[in-house]
């Protein structure tokens, strides 16, 4: 993914790049990451419903990590799940998550809310930005 595309987002504080999930592009994610069982993930859901209006709402919230909001704020304001917790969904083991989803959080470095290493993808639940806290 290169860096000021359009279609690319920003990774918390506009550092590094995350995965669209409109333009296939994942350069860069994942290097380096030795291989883990299990991540304690975070994310920021909305489900399917109105296309547009949802992809709009996905847009804000990527817009406000962006500008170097924190993830779990964001999560509360923007996410129809988990938004109390800030968008934890805890530890969770290799498999138990939607394939599209496992796959785009085991590829993640671990970050913190505070300044987040952020991707994107939809899923038939709807859009995702997530983001994962450890790995082990």
């Amino acid at each position: 993914m290169g860096k000021g595309n359009a279609k690319d987002s920003g990774k918390g504080k506009g550092k590094g790049k995350a995965k669209d999930s409109a333009d296939g592009n994942e350069e860069g994610k994942g290097k380096g990451l030795k291989p883990a069982n299990s991540i304690n993930v975070r994310h920021i859901l909305l489900f399917v419903g109105r296309k547009c209006e949802k992809h709009s709402k996905k847009e804000e919230a990527v817009e406000k990590l962006r500008n170097g909001a924190k993830f779990d704020d964001v999560a509360k304001e923007f996410s129809e799940d988990k938004a109390r917790q800030g968008g934890s969904l805890g530890w969770k083991v290799r498999g138990s998550l939607n394939g599209v989803f496992e796959k785009a959080a085991y590829e993640l470095e671990p970050s913190t809310t505070v300044n987040p290493k952020w991707t994107e993808v939809k899923t038939g639940f709807g859009y995702h930005i997530i983001m994962v806290e450890g790995r082990k």
